[in-house]
């Protein structure tokens, strides 16, 4: 995915910083605004992970940081849950203004509990996601328990979150505890996804049993089995963000078929990398792919290699082009399997190459035709292979240019 640094304001006119995660060839079909957890940021990883899941399926993320926290301006002791619901209005207005209106919205934890509440009055939203969300605000007083009669007393006290320090005030308290949920949630008006970790210590799970019947249909609930409050697991948030992409599909499904229908036959192929070592994202002509190196050279080994890559293109373009010429030839093809192997040998090695010096690259490829299939028809095919449009050009003189844009 590629981001961008973004920034709105917020009801009191203050920055709020985001991050603007788009697809990698820029053509986003919907767009989506993520809210992090109490005292978190939009930099934490398991909102990343899941952010990079929903651009691989063309729907552009919004992260942002609340008003007084990361790189946000204001003070976080003046806001409350009432501001979160705010900053998140003010998000979907900048995406309205500036791109498009949100199509769904995430929360995480509290922010959750915020996006449930903001759902109502973004007409645009047709879903909303909690992740390990309280049912009720209030919940987060369990952070500083033994601090709220020190608030009380005086108006404001020092509390510790998660080891980070804060200064909070009686506002943020009358707040949180005049906030009842059951109606807001009941009357949300969009599809709701209730992703929760049956492990979760800080927010349980029957948070989330008390939101889904609150809720009225189309509903889900999905159990993130130990994936914990934060997701720290690379893989829990990345199954997380898997689950709430093939989600929002379903509800999105008018402006993916759109996106579809305004690709050309001409689009190129866009291949993005950021700083997570080579992993790599793809997009060809609407279809997300990804590219990585095995962890012997220190890859993640979430992708096949670009050599795979450009093998299995010949792969299917062989299968596409046999399937082709049967068709129009009426023939009783059944089923065609291609295997393909690549590697380098010693151009001494290889008697029919007439460069002796260094290494070449070794093609192999094997080809199994399924049917009742004359010996001349399979003879065939096996010549058609090598006409293949891909083989034609690896075989070809090939000139690639590159500039900078």
């Amino acid at each position: 995915m590629r981001s961008k640094k973004v920034s709105f304001n917020n009801r009191a006119g203050e920055r709020i910083a985001a991050l603007l995660d788009m697809p990698v060839d820029n053509r986003p079909s919907s767009y989506a605004i993520i809210a992090h957890c109490f005292t978190c940021t939009k930099n934490i990883k398991a909102i990343h992970y899941i952010s990079r899941a929903l651009t691989q399926r063309h729907i552009a993320v919004l992260r942002f940081d609340f008003t007084g926290l990361g790189e946000s301006e204001g003070d976080f002791a003046e806001s409350n849950f009432s501001s979160n619901v705010e900053d998140l209005l003010c998000a979907a207005r900048y995406l309205d203004d500036e791109h498009q209106a949100p199509g769904i919205l995430i929360g995480h934890s509290l922010g959750g509990t915020a996006a449930l509440v903001a759902a109502s009055q973004i007409h645009s939203v047709k879903g909303v996601v909690t992740i390990g969300s309280p049912y009720e605000p209030h919940h987060v007083l369990h952070h500083f328990k033994k601090e709220q009669a020190e608030i009380e007393a005086n108006g404001e006290a020092e509390v510790v979150v998660g080891g980070q320090r804060y200064r909070m005030k009686q506002q943020f308290l009358d707040d949180v505890l005049g906030i009842k949920m059951r109606k807001p949630i009941k009357q949300l008006g969009c599809a709701l996804l209730v992703l929760h970790a049956s492990n979760d210590d800080t927010v349980t799970m029957d948070n989330a049993g008390k939101i889904f019947e609150a809720a009225l249909h189309p509903k889900s609930f999905v159990s993130l089995d130990d994936a914990g409050h934060l997701l720290a697991n690379k893989k829990d948030a990345c199954y997380a963000g898997g689950l709430i992409a093939s989600w929002a599909e379903k509800y999105l499904a008018t402006e993916q078929s759109l996106n579809s229908a305004s690709l050309s036959d001409e689009a190129v192929v866009s291949a993005s990398i950021g700083r997570e070592r080579y992993y790599t994202e793809i997009d060809a002509h609407g279809h997300g792919l990804v590219a990585d190196e095995p962890e012997s050279v220190g890859g993640g080994a979430l992708g096949p290699t670009p050599y795979e890559l450009l093998t299995a293109a010949l792969g299917a373009c062989t299968a596409i082009t046999l399937r082709m010429y049967a068709d129009r030839k009426k023939w009783p093809l059944d089923e065609v399997d291609v295997q393909i192997r690549h590697r380098k040998i010693h151009g001494k090695d290889c008697a029919e190459c007439e460069d002796k010096t260094g290494k070449i690259d070794l093609i192999e490829r094997e080809i199994e035709l399924v049917g009742e299939l004359s010996d001349e028809q399979r003879q065939r095919l096996l010549a058609i292979a090598d006409k293949c449009p891909v083989h034609k050009t690896l075989h070809a003189e090939v000139k690639v240019t590159s500039r900078l844009i």
